[in-house]
């Protein structure tokens, strides 16, 4: 988070697997609930309704203004950047994204359905907060987690973002980004882990958990036997290997261009690539989009107050 006039600043990264601040990621799942909030530390109470807070991962959702949770996801989120700073009552700037493909088209709709109530109460983990929200800046998803550093980028890179449900590229060059060199694909990590569970219980007649997938996907090992992991581990290099065939249909070349990889499936590259390193960057802050949100809002009210002063 960053403070601006009395104000604080909080990037929010609303992923389709993880919501991620400059501080903090966890899981995008929530559940409308009647658990005591003495037995779970994770309930969010708003509007007189009790929801379960980090279970699970959502399914993938084009417009997230369409669905409820993502406004409830948003509310645990400032809590927990407001809790580091031992706040309950401030004055927000939301500093939120899309992928890059759609943040044009979106952009009003999701801005709108951040900031559609101007004063919220509610309580996240026993603690009740108050909260204005005096704005919602809505910057390009994937780039921000680069532009901190863009203007050093020179000749032609690829960035690839690649997400819980999709995988969104395109290109920089000279520290611009190319207009027309904007993708976005359905292929994000759910689909490699709905890939591995298909294929392990095809070639074993079992079923294998999702923590245990996601833990060799982070880490490429596991304690589970070697010919279980070999299914899961060759799975997740066939995986690989296509978002890479996904992107040369794009236009990168790894000959001529430096690839910038973010997202969660930075690490799916770093476990599983098989290829050349050389000329691939892996932007391993899981919150680098957030913090990128961040550095693009203060930098702009900063610049519209000096402009303010000038005049």
């Amino acid at each position: 988070m960053k403070q601006f006039n009395n104000k604080i600043i909080i990037g929010i990264d609303h992923g389709y697997g993880n919501i991620k601040t400059a501080n903090h990621c966890f899981p995008n799942g929530v559940e409308s609930t009647n658990i005591n909030p003495l037995l779970t530390k994770d309930i969010l109470i708003f509007e007189d309704r009790s929801y379960q807070i980090c279970q699970g991962h959502k399914s993938f959702l084009a417009d997230k203004e369409g669905d409820e949770d993502y406004y409830i996801l948003t509310l645990a989120a400032i809590a927990m950047e407001l809790n580091d700073l031992n706040l309950t009552q401030a004055d927000i700037i939301i500093a939120a994204g899309l992928p890059l493909k759609w943040a044009a088209t979106q952009k009003d709709a999701f801005t709108a359905y951040l900031s559609r109530n101007k004063e919220v109460q509610f309580s996240f983990r026993n603690i009740d907060y108050h909260i204005r929200i005096s704005d919602v800046l809505v910057y390009p998803q994937g780039y921000a987690a680069v532009v901190p550093f863009k203007s050093r980028l020179s000749d032609l890179n690829m960035i690839a973002d690649i997400g819980n449900g999709t995988l969104s590229s395109f290109f920089i060059g000279d520290g611009k980004v190319l207009r027309d060199g904007m993708y976005m694909d359905l292929f994000g990590t759910q689909q490699c882990i709905e890939r591995i569970r298909d294929t392990f219980f095809a070639q074993t007649k079992r079923k294998i958990n999702d923590y245990t997938v996601e833990a060799v996907l982070r880490t490429g090992k596991s304690n589970i036997p070697d010919n279980d992991l070999s299914i899961v581990r060759s799975v997740a290099e066939k995986y690989v290997n296509d978002i890479f065939d996904i992107l040369r249909a794009h236009g990168y070349d790894e000959n001529t261009m430096l690839l910038y990889i973010v997202g969660g499936g930075g690490c799916l590259v770093k476990n599983f690539y098989k290829g050349s390193f050389d000329r691939i960057r892996i932007i391993d802050d899981i919150c680098a989009t957030a913090k990128g949100y961040e550095y693009i809002a203060e930098i702009k009210l900063r610049t519209a107050m000096k402009h303010e002063e000038d005049v």
